[in-house]
């Protein structure tokens, strides 16, 4: 049965004093609202919800149930997580400078390759790893890689031949490549030098 307006209905969630949440879902019910081009009375009919209630969510003065947070978003058509964008702000983020990234010794390190990691998340054991690679003349010697997960490879500049497994892939700037990290992959022949590519690997 739908519940309606009233002060004894049955959509009073908990009043209290507004804490962060409930701020953040009342900006948010607020932005999906007016962008909408929906008025507080036409969100209430959609949800089934007191327009009180709405204005309650909306001014954070009540702590929202489950329940009518799935109303909410239902009536709104969006996610019931897009209510909650904001709660969580504090999230590691790496911000790297063009030209910038720590240099890091991989096995082909010695032989010419630079490697240049763009980024890394702290604690996280799934994240991806951005890493820019440059092979010059004296890049002579080529050793494979095989590792768990993928690998995304896209070229910037030069030309190459990249191999993975049995296959081989003739590489030029906007062409891209995704492998599987355990078959044994890298660069086979250097053709139009020096190479940039960036390759991002992920578990």
């Amino acid at each position: 049965m739908t519940e309606q307006a009233g002060d004894g209905g049955a959509d009073h969630d908990g009043d209290q004093v507004a804490g962060r949440l409930e701020q953040v879902i009342a900006a948010q019910v607020r932005h999906y609202r007016t962008t909408q081009g929906l008025s507080s009375a036409e969100l209430a009919a959609r949800t089934g919800m007191s327009k009180a209630m709405i204005s309650r969510v909306e001014t954070a003065t009540t702590s929202c149930s489950l329940t009518t947070l799935q109303r909410l978003a239902d009536g709104l058509n969006v996610p019931v997580t897009a209510l909650f964008r904001g709660a969580d702000t504090d999230r590691d983020a790496t911000f790297t400078k063009s030209g910038q990234g720590s240099l890091t010794v991989r096995s082909g390190t010695q032989h010419g390759h630079e490697y240049r990691v763009l980024g890394t998340l702290k604690g996280r054991t799934d994240a991806l790893e951005p890493t820019l690679v440059t092979l010059t003349d004296a890049s002579d010697v080529f050793p494979l890689f095989q590792h768990p997960g993928t690998e995304f490879i896209y070229m910037l500049s030069g030309k190459m031949v990249y191999g993975h497994g049995s296959y081989e892939y003739a590489m030029e700037p906007g062409d891209s490549l995704l492998l599987d990290g355990e078959g044994p992959h890298g660069p086979l022949e250097l053709l139009d030098l020096p190479i940039r590519f960036l390759a991002i690997s992920a578990k």
